[in-house]
């Protein structure tokens, strides 16, 4: 008899012994998956698998591409196979280099590929992983068979006796669990491909450079860094951009660039593909950098530099762009303003928008280009609204506020639908037109960077706003967002669809 650990081999020891076993006549038999808890399910499972041929090889999902969620897997790759192998119905056990397993069919060459009863219907697999793997099992000439038996989450069990999140988390989303359906909060992100957007705000590009503290100059009471690398993303209003773009129909982009150092090829080639944009030009004018230092080894920011003309655009030319919006406008049914209080949306654009747009969601950023100045009272009115808690606090010009009550008020001032002021660790709160108040709990446990966070919150909840989510699950949704945009340095990359679909599956299985 193979021992435990003898049975686990390298996908190229795997490619070997399966030509032996063919040479044989062996009918040979593969299962694939994370199986990150093993449990009752997994061993029938194997069990009607094994009774399909004479060699059952078992790979499973490497840690790096296991997508089911934060805090996943629960167990390593290492452990995960010792206890696939501990099995002795399994012959041999592999752990998959790949994202699928789709090249490790092609290199195995198995008779029988065996998936679960839950992946019959190939369709609602909302990963596609399924459907590719089904072709090349067609390619090699294999059989794609299910087994039939209960079917038990490990997900669920994992969520339920494993979890990692805190308890008052858990103890939530026992809560929310018992108020909504999973798939009623899926179909919600998939009616969101059916919205036209126009999005406009200033553009900012963020350059984060990399530097280790060597000291204090001996001339001067100076921090002194060492540079040691950097990167440039396309942030502000372009990230609202490409975040909206990975979840609605269409997206039309609405900004200012500088006449100089435009940074016009870089922004367009991050856009997304899905997107179409007019880039307005204000002459004598850089486009906005904001130059972070940061250190290399904490991540901890150092000191910025902003390089900016927060004047706007001229008159006429911002004349020439609601003009451009007017005709444009009656094709979408969203307007996001993302209003950094850089100049790109003018005291005369923010009238013009109030009164032309069919829905209108606007987020009014408090930073160090304008603080004290630039509040969400700056509009008097829209449909859906989203600022910080200390952006509250700087309109109320205090920090003792009675946080229901202030948010009722502006809600009232704006004439909103929904209102949401975002906490940060402490999550979010929304009140409504009925006067309806709700507070939601974050969900990041690990916190990269938290630029642009707030960006992905509002692309995706307005959204979810413009097509009367209930309020809850709006900040739900968001809060979702948020913990994955706080793990991504930057603008690095943008929320996508599956990834939010995943972290709600890993929250509600």
């Amino acid at each position: 008899m193979i021992s435990n650990t003898d049975k686990i081999k390298t996908i190229d020891e795997l490619q070997l012994i399966s030509n032996q076993k063919r040479l044989e006549g062996k009918k040979i038999v593969h299962c694939h998956g994370v199986f990150d808890l093993l449990h009752i399910g997994h061993i029938r499972y194997f069990e009607q698998a094994r009774k399909m041929g004479d060699v059952l090889i078992v790979t499973i999902t490497s840690d790096i591409y296991v997508d089911k969620g934060p805090h996943r897997p629960a167990f390593d790759e290492t452990l995960r196979a010792e206890a696939i192998a501990s099995l002795s119905i399994i012959d041999y056990v592999a752990i998959n280099p790949w994202a699928t397993a789709e090249e490790t069919l092609r290199l195995i060459r198995p008779h029988f590929y065996v998936k679960g009863s839950e992946f019959k219907n190939i369709s609602s697999d909302m990963t596609g992983k399924i459907a590719k793997e089904e072709q090349v099992v067609k390619d090699i000439g294999a059989t794609l068979a299910f087994t039939e038996d209960i079917v038990f989450s490990s997900s669920n069990l994992i969520n339920r006796y494993l979890s990692k999140l805190p308890e008052e988390i858990n103890n939530y989303l026992e809560l929310f669990r018992s108020r909504y359906n999973l798939d009623e909060i899926l179909q919600i992100l998939d009616k969101m491909a059916n919205l036209n957007v126009l999005v406009i705000g200033d553009t900012i590009i963020d350059d984060y450079q990399y530097c280790k503290a060597i000291g204090i100059s001996s001339k001067d009471p100076a921090l002194v860094v060492k540079y040691n690398s950097h990167d440039i993303f396309a942030g502000g209003v372009i990230a609202v951009a490409n975040h909206v773009a990975n979840f609605a129909k269409s997206v039309k982009l609405v900004t200012v660039l500088g006449e100089r150092d435009s940074y016009e090829d870089f922004i367009k080639s991050q856009l997304k593909s899905t997107i179409s944009f007019k880039f307005a030009t204000q002459p004598n004018s850089p486009t906005i950098v904001k130059r972070r230092f940061i250190d290399g080894y904490s991540f901890n920011k150092l000191f910025e530099v902003y390089v900016m003309d927060d004047t706007g655009l001229p008159k006429e030319k911002d004349i020439e762009l609601q003009n451009y919006i007017k005709n444009e406008i009656s094709n979408y049914d969203l307007v996001i303003a993302a209003d950094f209080g850089h100049g790109a949306i003018s005291k005369d654009m923010v009238s013009f928008l109030e009164t032309y747009s069919p829905f209108l969601s606007v987020n009014t950023q408090a930073n160090a280009g304008n603080r004290g100045f630039h509040t969400i009272s700056r509009y008097s009115r829209a449909d859906y609204a989203c600022i910080a808690e200390h952006e509250l606090m700087l309109e109320m010009r205090t920090q003792n506020i009675n946080l229901r009550q202030e948010m009722m008020n502006i809600r009232n001032k704006l004439g909103c639908y929904q209102f949401v002021v975002t906490r940060g660790r402490n999550g979010c709160a929304i009140c409504d037109k009925y006067g309806e108040f709700v507070h939601v709990p974050a969900f990041a446990q690990k916190v990269v960077d938290r630029v642009g966070a707030g960006d992905a919150f509002l692309s995706v909840a307005s959204l979810a706003s413009s097509q009367k989510v209930p309020n809850e699950i709006l900040c739900f949704i968001g809060n979702v967002v948020g913990a994955l945009a706080v793990e991504i340095i930057g603008n690095k990359k943008s929320i996508d669809k599956l990834s939010v679909k995943k972290y709600i599956v890993s929250l509600l299985k």
